[in-house]
């Protein structure tokens, strides 16, 4: 009973309700939310702080940004039902969702803009993040020598995963959504004979692959660049196979804020905590984590295999 009232209460007011719905969309920092409901930023933090005491959202700090995200499944599930079963959409609703649309085409411009202007340096500037050398050993060792069957390679820039994993796969796929890392990876692509590597302009949010479609997906220092993450590893979950294979390289959290205003990362890297609990919600199994210290930041490596049940045996390395 203490429990319902704390949660009727949080709920027992517009703004936080309106909250609740933004939230179904998407993680948002304070910011953002406040642009949205046109409200305060420390209006809408006291707004968050009580849904936060009755468990509806969460708070995370990266650097100077406060996202903010919806709590438990079981706590928040049965309210959203409860929304759905009402079925009331008024203005407040409209005007949410498309000052929302404009918050997210904000998010892309800015990364979108940032790859086309530095196409041509991408490689380079990844590089001076962490050894890529020591970052693909590990790679290929957890991925091991056997066939990749059908390889994606979502986020591909210009092509290096491909040029190193397609060779052991039937056929790749990269895909990515700027057309001039798409020109590189061709040029690149073309010149190592990867004639069975296909390349497509495609949003990693809807991957131009049926459900169970490849065997093997790899995600290389993408996941920080999304908007949604979660959203991102579930839709690689959907199109992998019964055993398919999904490899992410990504940071571990760090406070490098310049990384976020020069080079439009969306996170300041990934807790093993988040990445699992994304796992768990795709029917992604953890098969392997592994921490390459070295370079200025640390850099992860987690694999899950689609089991569609969560498994609890971690191999850590």
């Amino acid at each position: 009973m203490v429990q319902a009232l704390a949660i009727f209460r949080a709920l027992a007011d517009s703004t936080r309700l309106r909250i609740v719905a933004l939230l179904r969309s998407m993680e948002l920092s304070v910011g953002e939310l406040a642009q949205v409901l046109g409200q305060s930023q420390p209006r809408v933090s006291r707004h968050v702080k009580i849904l936060c005491d009755a468990g509806l959202v969460e708070r995370r700090k990266e650097g100077s940004w406060v996202f903010v995200a919806l709590g438990a499944h079981g706590k928040v599930q049965p309210i959203l039902a409860a929304l759905d079963s009402w079925n009331e959409a008024d203005h407040w609703t409209v005007a949410d969702e498309a000052r929302l649309a404009a918050v997210r085409a904000d998010r892309a411009s800015a990364a979108a803009e940032w790859f086309e202007v530095n196409a041509g340096q991408w490689d380079a500037i990844r590089s001076l993040h962490v050894a890529e050398s020591e970052v693909e050993a590990a790679m290929a060792k957890a991925l091991g020598d056997t066939p990749l069957g059908y390889l994606i390679d979502i986020g591909t820039g210009t092509g290096r995963m491909l040029e190193l994993f397609a060779p052991l796969a039937r056929n790749a796929l990269g895909i990515d959504r700027s057309s001039e890392m798409l020109r590189l990876a061709r040029a690149k692509l073309s010149e190592r004979g990867l004639a069975h590597a296909e390349l497509r302009q495609a949003d990693l949010y809807a991957l131009p692959l049926q459900d169970g479609g490849a065997d093997a997906a790899i995600l290389h220092h993408v996941l920080h660049f999304a908007q949604q993450p979660g959203a991102a590893i579930a839709e690689a979950a959907r199109v992998l196979s019964d055993g398919g294979r999904l490899l992410i390289v990504d940071f571990a959290p760090h406070d490098r804020e310049e990384l976020r205003s020069r080079d439009a990362h969306t996170r300041l890297g990934f807790s093993d905590e988040q990445i699992l609990g994304w796992f768990a919600g795709a029917g992604l199994a953890p098969a392997q984590i592994e921490t390459l210290e070295g370079g200025e930041l640390t850099v992860k490596l987690w694999l899950g295999r689609k089991t569609g049940m969560e498994s609890k045996e971690v191999k850590a390395a």
